[in-house]
């Protein structure tokens, strides 16, 4: 009896530690990250500081009266891992890159309306500093 009663105590601590690691939550951008996002037509900017270990996903959209875009990216990603996707109107892929990437592109041909800005963060530490302009 005694043994059970210890069986029964672990598997219901067991159980505990396993709910209480399927509540935590992602370290996600806060106050402390100063968030700036700028979304106007045919310009958008983001950038936020201070990151560390940030996962999560950010999603924008984005009104481009062109067909493609220049991109700036100057942020300084120090750890983890970071990806800029753009999608055209049509949800057409016109652009992804590493957020550890720095410099001046520019997308490939798309369609002309709301474009969708996806920034994907995956335990990044470091600056995200980026532009995306008509040309």
């Amino acid at each position: 009896m005694y043994s059970n009663r210890i069986a029964l105590a672990g598997t219901a601590a067991t159980l505990l530690v396993l709910l209480a690691a399927g509540c935590s939550s992602d370290n996600v951008l806060g106050p402390d990250n100063q968030l700036e996002v700028t979304n106007n037509t045919d310009s958008f900017q983001a950038q936020a500081s201070n990151m560390v270990d940030i996962t999560q996903t950010l999603t924008y959209t984005w009104q481009n009266t062109g067909t493609t875009a220049n991109v700036d990216q100057s942020g300084a990603i120090t750890g983890g891992s970071g990806t800029l996707l753009i999608l055209d109107a049509d949800g057409t892929q016109v652009y992804s890159r590493s957020l550890t990437e720095t410099g001046t592109f520019v997308t490939t041909d798309g369609t002309t309306g709301a474009w969708t800005i996806e920034v994907t963060l995956s335990g990044t530490s470091g600056t995200l500093n980026f532009r995306v302009q008509k040309p």
